[in-house]
């Protein structure tokens, strides 16, 4: 059968028909030959022993055995009743029960012919039981198949009523391989294949349905992941490639007078060699005349603002404008507080735009944009609007980039004929396995050094009966001069929960704290924007020495003078999200805290956040353990995680294999970047036909 009978719609295939082809279309998304063939088993179960009624022991696992059925009875009365056959072969005999499909099994069972049975053996004093095994007539069981590794495959419950079991899937992929002789094209080039000693597709879709042996099985595996992973990273490549020569950039070739005052007259400490190194490569993407698509990874006070600021002064010692982008109101005021001083100094025109900008200054700031005296623009989704237009801008940076929508950062494009250069910026570590799939067609710098200077942050874990203790030592800091931040979880299910966690939290930290002698603020996501603002900035300016909040200040605010975390119930957040929220302390000179309050019952996965908290404040090494826990499509979100939707690899067990994969496909285009040499020929093919319908990259294994 050739390659493109493969679309043949499912219900065509012998053992299949209307009804169950509707079935599998429904419950697992097959609906040809094709996504048939494609759907891998998950697991095996070893068939290469048979054993003897005798050698079968208390503890054996699933078992095989060759005998014959002597005699068939009903036992019980209504719904204790089941059908009992003894079954024997020359070493003794043991009993095979069934509850249910008693008359369809009296009816078909044949007596004193030889059967294969397969099942688990439970013992029952000195008797030996097996319910419902899988059952084979001897004579069929040599004619088909010969696997040494049962496949199983994925079910569901409806699958499971509608009466297509494991037997019936393991038949139709049987039709689809001996009796339709399923034969598909070669996906990659002998060259590759060489390399890799990689057996062919055909061989390798053959046994990972029927292996033949456990080395087999391997061999196929291997095969099918590598190109999954392949051609995964030959498509990131391929498009971040076809994006530079497409989309052209402006040409940034000056390092002026702003870069230079700046460096040697204003920078108020020395760059880390990360920040040089970064500094470097984005650099080089601004000279080279393509459009610059760069992702600055750089764990929480790492100096991601200080390249960022440098990074706009290339930009305009090349007379083009800047414009810096944040998700929230209070991160893009941070920015802009932080920046203003250094502008001030170098003479540049600098203006922050958000939602409650007043009329009068917004109007001010688009006359400022379009006549290009304003030089840089910080703000929020506000600088998306329309109304607002540059003179000539050239570098857009986006702050936290994953809570900008896709739609909202192509608006950036649109503000002029050129694309401005883009730097996207995150303080959420990526995995490195995770990046080179997710972001493979960006560039990556990633700033893995903190300043000199900068003490980390001690992190403890306490449960709820130390509570007095927590305390005395908030109130020991407190007298030093430093504030706390006390924040409790936010469980979106549970609005009505969190809020009533918080206003029990905040009552009792009020008793123990009470004023005049201390000041509280409170935030939480239930307030006005205005009276949320209002409370940050009473905390920013050192009023209120406690800020007790929900995860609202998870991104955000900087005070340099908080030095103690408590995180209440730290049992209920994420990895990352305790990360991020222990950055909210330890920026100022002096040693901070971070105190992870939990009760006493915690699960596995829990006891693991908790002990890697107090063991790293590597925001790398934490985001590995964080993707091992939650997986790919729970850490990007689901938006995010498509690619991710591998039917045979895994990025975290086949880390390295996704890595050689890149590699190779790498070292492929840097010597043939079109694909047009002859040896490349099967791969552009094949390029092109995945590229064509979007659809067909679930086969790309």
């Amino acid at each position: 059968m050739n390659t493109t009978s493969l679309q043949t719609p499912i219900e065509y295939l012998k053992g299949v028909g209307s009804n169950r082809g509707e079935v599998l279309r429904k419950e697992l998304n097959i609906h040809t030959y094709q996504d048939l063939l494609y759907h891998f088993p998950h697991r095996y179960i070893d068939k290469t022993q048979y054993y003897k009624i005798n050698q079968i022991q208390p503890n054996s696992s699933d078992i095989q055995i060759i005998g014959k059925i002597t005699h068939l009875k009903t036992v019980g009365e209504s719904r204790g009743k089941r059908l009992v056959a003894d079954f024997v072969d020359d070493t003794g005999k043991i009993e095979l029960v069934w509850f249910r499909g008693q008359k369809y099994f009296r009816e078909s069972l044949k007596i004193n012919v030889p059967y294969v049975i397969f099942g688990k053996a439970n013992w029952y004093g000195q008797n030996i039981s097996i319910a419902h095994p899988d059952m084979e007539l001897l004579t069929l069981h040599e004619k088909s198949l010969k696997v040494a590794m049962q496949p199983i495959y994925p079910s569901t419950e409806m699958l499971s009523k509608k009466g297509i079991t494991n037997k019936v899937m393991v038949n139709m992929m049987s039709q689809l391989f001996v009796e339709q002789k399923i034969a598909v094209a070669e996906t990659l080039p002998n060259y590759i294949l060489e390399h890799y000693k990689l057996i062919s597709k055909n061989e390798a879709l053959f046994q990972i349905h029927f292996p033949q042996s456990a080395n087999k099985l391997a061999l196929a595996e291997f095969r099918l992941k590598f190109e999954e992973l392949f051609y995964i990273q030959l498509q990131l490549l391929l498009k971040n490639q076809i994006r530079k020569q497409k989309i052209k950039g402006y040409v940034f070739e000056n390092v002026g007078d702003y870069t230079h005052k700046f460096y040697n007259e204003v920078l108020p400490f020395d760059l880390t060699n990360a920040q040089k190194k970064v500094l470097k490569e984005i650099r080089n993407d601004l000279g080279n005349g393509a459009q610059m698509n760069r992702l600055l990874q750089g764990d929480v006070g790492s100096g991601k603002t200080i390249v960022a600021f440098m990074t706009c002064l290339l930009a305009l010692d090349n007379q083009m404008q800047t414009c810096i982008m944040a998700p929230t109101e209070i991160l893009a005021t941070q920015h802009y507080n932080s920046l203003y001083a250094f502008a001030e100094k170098l003479n540049l025109k600098i203006a922050l735009l958000t939602g409650s900008t007043k009329t009068k200054e917004r109007k001010e700031i688009h006359e400022s944009l379009e006549n290009g005296s304003l030089d840089i623009l910080v703000g929020t989704h506000a600088v998306l609007e329309d109304k607002v237009q540059f003179k000539n801008l050239g570098l857009a940076i986006i702050d936290e980039q994953h809570r900008f929508g896709v739609a909202q950062r192509a608006k950036l494009w649109k503000k002029n004929a050129i694309p401005p250069h883009i730097l996207v910026m995150t303080a959420t570590p990526i995995p490195r396995t995770l990046a080179m799939s997710l972001y493979g067609d960006l560039d990556i710098s990633v700033i893995d050094e903190l300043p000199p200077g900068r003490k980390s942050v001690k992190t403890v874990h306490r449960r709820d009966g130390n509570r007095l203790k927590v305390f005395r030592f908030i109130k020991d800091e407190i007298k030093k001069g430093r504030q706390v931040y006390i924040v409790y979880p936010l469980i979106q299910e549970s609005e009505k929960l969190d809020y009533k966690d918080l206003m029990d939290g905040y009552e009792s930290i009020a008793r123990e704290f009470p004023t005049p002698e201390y000041q509280i603020s409170i935030v939480h996501g239930k307030m006005k924007a205005a009276d949320k603002d209002y409370e940050m900035n009473r905390f920013v300016k050192g009023e209120t020495q406690i800020m007790v909040a929900t995860t609202v200040i998870e991104v955000g605010v900087n005070v340099p003078n908080a030095s103690v975390m408590i995180i209440e119930s730290a049992e209920r957040f994420g990895l990352s999200q305790l990360h991020q929220l222990r950055g909210r302390v330890g920026r100022g000179a002096e040693q901070s805290y971070c105190i992870l309050m939990t009760g006493y019952k915690l699960s596995e996965d829990s006891i693991t956040r908790i002990q890697t908290m107090t063991s790293t404040s590597d925001g790398f090494e934490i985001a590995e353990v964080d993707l091992k826990l939650r997986g790919p499509g729970d850490l990007m979100g689901t938006q995010q995680s498509g690619i991710l939707n591998l039917r045979i690899a895994d990025i975290l067990k086949d880390n390295q294999l996704l890595q050689a994969a890149r590699a190779f496909a790498k070292n492929i285009l840097s010597e043939d970047s079109k694909l047009e040499l002859p040896k490349n020929q099967i791969l552009k093919r094949n390029y092109i036909l995945l590229t064509k319908d979007k659809k067909k990259w679930q086969y790309i294994s």
